[in-house]
């Protein structure tokens, strides 16, 4: 991802009424601390005075007294608020820690100065001190304000809250400068896990084992077996991928403002994408080095799965919707079709253009609106039993399913194994964007059959159910109300 620059929105301008606000922030009651403290040594310092003249004075009983609550004071003082400061600047130092890496300029730029340095010790030119000086406290200069810049600064990452892969959506990134005086400049914004990815190595661990003796016999036939311990290495877990590649770039932040920086995000696959932190970076001054503030600030996105027309898609869609509307037609303002009339019909639904034309008795049929109900069944799979790509095109296909007709008029449920009927389209997406097989149903005894389940509810509903399982296993009942979509390696509708 390339740079993106930020633009100025929502100017924070400070107000009388940011002094409430600051009375009852953090930073406020460590000023009372700290007041308190400086109060409490001032009362004990005049008590210590005070013993010191009562002492000279020939009054030991007052000498004793003002000590002793000079002392208790004190102490008090010692117990109670200075730790509490102390902890206080310990995290502000941690929250402000800062990281370095340095620059082709840097590394030049020290280069010349060692040269230079060099050249002003052998040949003894004051001139020469005084460039290399000048050129040691730039370095220092650049480090120091650089470090201002960075400090303080507050960011915030908005996300969308529906996101498809495969399509492009804007997130957003927003800087704030709650300094009063100072601007920040060249803020580069990126995520923290850039500047700490490193060369991925196994893990050591400790794995349960079983000691035998000897080793090459049969169970049976082993004098010893007793539990032990053995060290393993494995591969580390792999953290769930990043929301954004490269950095956001901010060259000019006032004081007491605001900027927001808009990006264009695409997410390829479905799933969970999380970041844990940011990282704010500058270049500010000079180049010499690029210094980075990290802030802790989590952010997941949850991707559902595409919903792009597909050619199954377009293949199912008219075989589903035929079958489906002969399930529901009955009464209703709909007209399904014309066919022939039946003694059982109604003189009222005769049609009489038709039946001239045709000559026999035609009457109309009409689709039931009030019962036009649907449940998308997703039967997950086990695990192995058909490839990864089918099971991501089934995935994929269950989706635009339910997008397509959540949007018709029609009560449309969905089943996922686990989680039970459900009614919310965005629920059962989330549900499907990190939706893996099952591992083993067979190791959890009772656990429910889905089928099973949907053929012994009688809720009048037309399934579409997307199965891996042979087409014989299937209940004889549901292929009266239900479609079914058999997943191979090749997702095909049923025959």
């Amino acid at each position: 991802m390339s740079s993106t620059y930020g633009n100025p929105v929502n100017p924070a301008q400070a107000g009388s009424g940011h002094a409430p606000a600051w009375l009852r922030s953090a930073g406020a009651e460590v000023w009372v601390k700290f007041l308190l403290a400086l109060l409490g040594l001032g009362l004990a310092f005049g008590a210590a005075l005070l013993s010191t003249a009562s002492g000279e004075a020939g009054n030991v009983w007052a000498s004793v007294i003002l000590a002793s609550v000079a002392l208790l004071m004190a102490t008090f003082v010692g117990l109670v608020t200075v730790p509490y400061l102390a902890r206080r600047v310990a995290l502000e130092r941690l929250r402000q820690t800062f990281h370095y890496e340095v620059t082709k300029v840097g590394v030049v730029y020290v280069l010349v100065t060692l040269v230079i340095g060099i050249a002003a010790l052998n040949t003894g030119n004051n001139l020469l001190y005084i460039v290399v000086a000048a050129m040691l406290a730039a370095i220092l200069v650049s480090g120091i304000v650089s470090a201002l810049v960075l400090r303080n600064l507050e960011l915030d990452i908005h996300m969308p809250e529906h996101v498809f892969a495969g399509r492009s959506v804007v997130g957003r990134i927003i800087l704030r400068n709650p300094r009063r005086f100072l601007p920040a400049f060249s803020i580069r914004v990126m995520p923290a896990r850039q500047e700490k990815e490193k060369k991925v190595r196994k893990q050591w661990r400790w794995e349960r084992t079983t000691f035998v003796f000897p080793p090459n016999r049969a169970p049976q036939s082993q004098w010893v077996r007793m539990r032990d311990w053995t060290v393993k290495r494995v591969e580390p877990v792999p953290k769930p991928p990043g929301i954004f590649e490269g950095m956001v770039y901010f060259p000019y932040l006032p004081p007491k403002l605001e900027l927001a920086a808009d990006l264009q995000l695409q997410f390829q696959r479905r799933g969970r994408y999380c970041e844990s932190s940011f990282a704010l970076g500058t270049r500010f001054p000079f180049a010499f080095l690029t210094k980075m503030r990290d802030i802790a600030l989590g952010r997941e996105v949850l991707v559902y799965p595409p919903i792009e027309p597909t050619d199954e898609l377009f293949e199912i869609l008219p075989l589903v919707r035929g079958e489906w509307e002969s399930f529901v037609r009955g009464r209703g303002s709909d007209l399904y079709r014309i066919r022939e009339y039946m003694p059982e019909d109604s003189a009222r639904h005769v049609d009489w253009k038709a039946t001239a034309k045709s000559g026999s008795l035609k009457v109309r049929e009409f689709s039931r609106e009030d019962e036009r109900k649907l449940c998308i069944v997703f039967d997950n799979p086990m695990d192995g039993l058909i490839s990864g790509a089918a099971y991501e095109r089934a995935v994929n296909l269950t989706a635009s399913l339910a997008w397509h007709f959540s949007s018709q008029e029609a009560e449309v449920a969905f089943v996922v194994p686990g989680h039970g009927r459900g009614t919310d389209l965005h629920e059962f997406l989330a549900r499907l964007a990190v939706i893996e097989p099952q591992r083993d149903v067979s190791s959890r005894p009772g656990s429910p059959d889905v089928l099973r389940e949907i053929n012994s509810s009688a809720t009048g509903e037309y399934n579409i159910i997307l199965t891996a399982r042979p087409r014989g296993s299937v209940a004889t009942e549901l292929w009266n109300c239900s479609y079914f979509v058999f997943l191979g390696d090749q997702v095909a509708p049923r025959i």
